[in-house]
């Protein structure tokens, strides 16, 4: 067996000899005096060899210049440059129109978060402005709102909060009768359309024209009990959109045709310029482009109706210059000089690579045959090659293949033996966070039956402490001091009631509504619950998110919970101040989330116990203990992990990891 195993390498040794000699140059007189190779043989032969790959690229490549450079300056010539100017006027219109919309879309969401805030229904049944103020103007100063109003069911004001365009300062406004606007008179006599019982158009008010939505308010046996509105100001919505559109001039018209606002500054001297009759706009579409001079500048303009929510509210107007026409001719003159210049400029590079590709194989094979004669026999021309120098380089390589060979196989084997090592250290790791984990889960669960126990023995007697207060008190004989100390009982036995029930709260979490949206928004809002305190505490709140959404599903209201915890915790950990970083990445299956600061830190002994119910490494009286339990509890419902890294004097990190999708309850229609 041994010996025929011998006898077939030395075949295959033996067959490659035999095949370099084949390929190597035959002495002239060797060669016959009649060839037996087919005209089609050589022609092939001569195609492989180092003038024909010198030759044909530039060939080829002049074609290939001749043929894209024609086509080129064939379609700049046939096009026109007019026609690009009003595909751009198109698209200019059609961003405007656009940036309205998503305007309105963001009333819409306005609107949702004010209707639901807690307390503005009862507000509107007593007419309470008062206390209508006190809800929607953080909303409204949170949210950029610049009017918000709330009218009862007979269409009059309850109260309007309006933002000064100057100072920024919000006013106060009541009793102006809105049952005329076909906004609210329509949600008052609760006409639905195709999308909804929300509508949207352009009021002229007392503080200008403005972009208002509006939206029914009902109470819990969906009565209808008022109506809430929203506005933008027009010369904001226009500045908004005129950054992204680059228009020269944008013009918002009313129903009519009355100019109502305008980027151009002198708007109100040239208004009958921007001005148009309704009948010039078909309802089918847009209106014929027309020309406008406005001093010695000549635009181009377009109208075309405003629709929001699908219906027409107001005409929409964008201008561009007219000598943008000739300023695209000297660019495309422009556009073919860069472009033939790129081209000679490739022809030269090309020129550089070719007759590179021929002297340095040869340079190589001359520095690796001096290696090898130095005793080096790990050496390879790397060469992949059909002409001579690649039959060069392929008999050179044949005699340092099997060191090469065995060398590879000893870098494979030692390469798997440290990925399974990495393999094995990963797994120990992730059986080791398990375990963390439920060892937490078990603490949380003991602390929470004990909890429950506790909370059901001690309600009882304070409702028995309570009851006797109360019927003491109705007592006639009492003197006043006796009363008052009754009195004061009643009020220690309901506060220790409310002791009590946070934690039977804690004992008994409550299932996360799931639901998928931003965490993004998530982050900025308990940012702005814990804005006072960090301010206060003169810590720098710095957060960094991607710009597009990060949809998850979770709990908004839970997740918000266990962030303003952490952000709290950071900015007591720096009582004299600092910098407070949240940091939100994505993963393959998740986000991760890091609540960063530079405060003092925790011991290194207390962060195995930082998680356990009733540990505080507070004062007495400032904390506890169940906040980062309860956040615990809270990430491992929504199965997701909480980690916490730290060095006392350098500041503490906590990282949250969440995944995109939770399962949802059966019957929520997400």
């Amino acid at each position: 067996m041994k010996s025929a195993l011998a006898t077939g390498k030395q075949r295959t040794t033996k067959e490659i000899e035999d095949q370099e000699i084949k390929r190597s140059p035959r002495d002239p007189g060797d060669e016959p005096q009649e060839s037996s190779e087919s005209l089609i043989s050589k022609l092939l032969g001569r195609l492989s060899g180092l003038k024909a790959k010198l030759i044909i690229p530039y060939l080829i490549l002049t074609l290939l210049t001749a043929m894209i450079g024609t086509f080129i300056v064939t379609r700049l010539v046939a096009s026109s440059v007019r026609e690009r100017f009003f595909n751009q006027l198109d698209a200019v219109s059609e961003i405007a129109a656009d940036g309205i919309v998503r305007k309105e879309q963001d009333h819409l969401a306005d609107l949702r978060l004010m209707a639901f805030t807690e307390g503005v229904p009862e507000a509107f049944l007593s007419e309470d402005g008062s206390r209508l103020q006190d809800i929607l103007w953080p909303l409204a100063l949170n949210n950029e709102v610049e009017v918000v109003s709330a009218v009862n069911l007979d269409g009059r004001e309850i109260i309007t909060l309006a933002q000064d365009p100057v100072s920024g300062r919000y006013g106060v406004y009541e009793g102006t009768d809105f049952s005329s606007y076909e906004i609210v008179s329509k949600i008052l006599s609760s006409d639905v359309d195709q999308l909804g019982d929300k509508y949207a158009g352009l009021l002229n008010t007392r503080f200008g024209p403005y972009l208002y939505t509006s939206a029914p308010v009902k109470d819990e046996t969906n009565e209808l009990i008022g109506v809430l509105m929203v506005g933008t100001r027009l010369d904001t919505l226009l500045g908004l959109i005129n950054e992204e559109a680059f228009a020269q001039i944008l013009v918002i018209l009313d129903a009519d045709g009355n100019l109502l606002t305008s980027t151009f500054a002198h708007a109100e001297e040239e208004k009958e310029i921007f001005e148009l009759t309704q009948s010039s706009i078909p309802n089918s579409g847009e209106a014929e482009t027309k020309e406008i001079n406005i001093g010695e500048n000549s635009y181009q303009a377009k109208y075309s109706h405003l629709e929001v929510r699908k219906r027409p509210v107001g005409i929409l107007g964008v201008a561009l210059r007219s000598n943008y026409v000739v300023t695209a001719e000297g660019t495309s003159r422009n556009t073919f000089g860069v472009i033939f210049s790129l081209a000679t400029l490739a022809v030269i590079i090309i020129g550089y690579l070719l007759s590179q590709s021929i002297a340095k194989p040869i340079l190589k094979l001359r520095s690796v045959s001096k290696a090898v004669a130095e005793g080096d026999l790990n050496q390879r021309t790397g060469f992949k090659r059909s002409d001579e120098i690649g039959d060069l380089a392929a008999v050179f390589d044949l005699m340092t293949f099997r060191l090469r060979k065995r060398t590879a196989q000893a870098a494979r084997l030692y390469a798997e033996t440290l990925e399974r090592n990495e393999e094995l250290a990963k797994a120990n790791a992730r059986l080791q966070s398990t375990q963390q984990q439920l060892i937490q889960s078990e603490k949380l669960a003991a602390t929470g039956q004990l909890t429950a126990g506790i909370v059901h023995d001690v309600k009882n007697p304070l409702a028995v402490i309570k009851g006797l207060a109360e019927e003491l008190q109705e007592e006639v004989l009492l003197s006043t001091e006796a009363t008052e100390q009754l009195k004061t009982i009643q009020d220690n036995a309901n506060r220790a009631n409310k002791i009590i029930t946070d934690l039977l709260k804690f004992a008994r979490q409550a299932t996360p509504a799931m639901k998928r949206q931003n965490f993004c928004e998530t982050i900025r809002t308990s940012s702005r619950l814990t804005d006072y305190l960090a301010r206060k505490g003169k810590v720098e709140v710095v957060i960094e998110t991607p710009d597009d959404p990060v949809m998850v599903t979770y709990d908004a209201t839970q997740i918000e919970q266990v962030l303003v915890n952490l952000f709290q915790n950071a900015i007591q950990a720096m009582p004299d101040g600092g910098k407070l970083t949240v940091q939100l990445m994505r993963e393959d299956k998740g986000i991760v989330l890091r609540v960063q600061d530079v405060g003092v830190g925790i011991p290194e002994e207390n962060l195995r116990r930082i998680f356990d119910p009733f540990f505080t490494t507070k004062s007495e009286g400032e904390g506890t203990g169940l906040g980062l339990s309860v956040s615990y509890g809270i990430v491992a419902k929504h199965r997701g992990r909480i980690n916490v890294k730290s060095q006392p004097g350098k500041g503490t990190v906590f990282i949250i990891k969440l995944p995109y999708d939770q399962p949802l309850p059966r019957g929520t229609g997400e």
